[in-house]
């Protein structure tokens, strides 16, 4: 009985072992989200209905945040005038609730990608149709871009270690805001 007990458990053992799940190692660049207005994300908490319905969503943004790691990014890492999915691993996601206008083309509610071309003194932005890529490889700028704007570079008052969005009202609807290692761009929306 010992001999049976003991080889039924080591059966058991094989078997759970050779089913053993491994999860994938944490990324690098881990994603993130940024919604306007900032609170949205928690609307859930909200104690009224005039308190939720301040905090309905208007955009939000999916994105990875890759880390500066000591390097120079913009000019060196990403070179200037090469085309940057705004992010690492995934094409980074914008989705309006409602309609809104970037650089006066005007967007219907919808999801979309973000593209970049940074430079030393502004970066071109573009919204594309272009969805769930990896990096820019994919995206076709003459094909795709439902939007583009020029957007001049600011410096940020200090190091950005990991690649960050969030956004900021203005008076016409919100700044995207971009920032990493020591530069960042507002890109206007208008909703």
């Amino acid at each position: 009985m010992k001999k049976f007990t003991l080889l039924s458990l080591l059966c058991t053992l094989i078997i759970s072992s050779t089913y053993a799940q491994e999860f994938p190692k944490v990324d690098a660049s881990p994603m993130d989200a940024a919604y306007f207005p900032p609170r949205a994300a928690f609307r859930g908490f909200a104690k009224t209905e005039e308190e939720k319905k301040a905090a309905t969503p208007k955009i939000k943004v999916v994105y990875s945040r890759p880390q500066k790691k000591g390097r120079t990014i913009f000019g060196d890492l990403q070179k200037y005038g090469e085309m940057w999915r705004v992010g690492a691993n995934e094409s980074t996601e914008i989705t309006f609730f409602s309609d809104a206008t970037v650089g006066g083309t005007s967007l219907k509610a919808g999801r979309y990608t973000l593209y970049a071309i940074p430079n030393e003194t502004e970066w071109e932005i573009f919204v594309s149709s272009d969805l769930d890529g990896w990096g820019h490889y994919g995206f076709m700028k003459d094909e795709s871009t439902v939007a583009s704007i020029k957007v001049p570079t600011e410096k940020t008052s200090s190091t950005v270690e990991a690649l960050g969005i969030f956004f900021e009202e203005s008076d016409n609807g919100a700044n995207m805001i971009i920032g990493w290692d020591n530069t960042m761009v507002k890109v206007p929306i208008e909703m």
